[in-house]
């Protein structure tokens, strides 16, 4: 049962980072908002896994809770090799982009201070910028990993419940179970 989703989970991690790498090369900032986009490749691979175990070991039928295990161990599996390919990445590879990107955070709250001392007040303001600062390399994985956990539970559910198939029901029960309009009455 978990051979096949950690096998997804796997290829979507690397889809995913196959995409961080492209935005890097591409010099779109790789961490930034375009890196969202990356959540596809995680709901693709969450459906063909769903798809490929109702199709040959199923037999046609899967059960909900098989889609949703299946769909949350492919996601889990795909945010932490994401996660730790994009940290070994910045660490030993490329530490530029991080810098990069937290130069670009600051530049945006600097940028935007008018209005966030407006909405959030002078305090705020100057936490939010601090907050900046306590940024790590270590902090992106468990973003990451979180993110997509939090992301996935409106995908998880409706590929679930969009792909299960029973061959038995509540008004069609299960070969081997009695029937209860059919027992006899004592």
């Amino acid at each position: 049962m978990l051979k096949l989703p950690v096998f997804f989970g796997l290829l979507a991690g690397v889809l995913c980072f196959v995409y961080f790498l492209v935005l890097s090369s591409l010099n779109i900032m790789p961490l930034g908002n375009k890196k969202v986009l990356d959540f596809g490749f995680q709901i693709i691979m969450m459906v063909a896994a769903v798809w490929y175990y109702r199709k040959n070991i199923g037999h046609g039928f899967l059960h909900l809770w098989e889609a949703l295990t299946i769909c949350y161990v492919v996601n889990t599996v795909g945010a932490l090799l994401t996660a730790w390919l994009i940290y070994l990445f910045l660490k030993y590879v490329d530490p530029a982009v991080f810098t990069q990107y937290l130069d670009e955070m600051r530049q945006l709250i600097v940028s935007t201070k008018g209005r966030l001392v407006e909405t959030l007040g002078q305090k705020e303001y100057l936490s939010v910028l601090k907050g900046v600062d306590r940024i790590t390399l270590e902090t992106l994985v468990g973003d990451e990993i979180s993110k997509k956990t939090v992301l996935a539970i409106l995908p998880v559910l409706v590929i679930s419940l969009l792909f299960r198939k029973q061959d038995y029901s509540l008004y069609n029960p299960a070969p081997d179970a009695p029937n209860p309009s059919k027992s006899p009455k004592s």
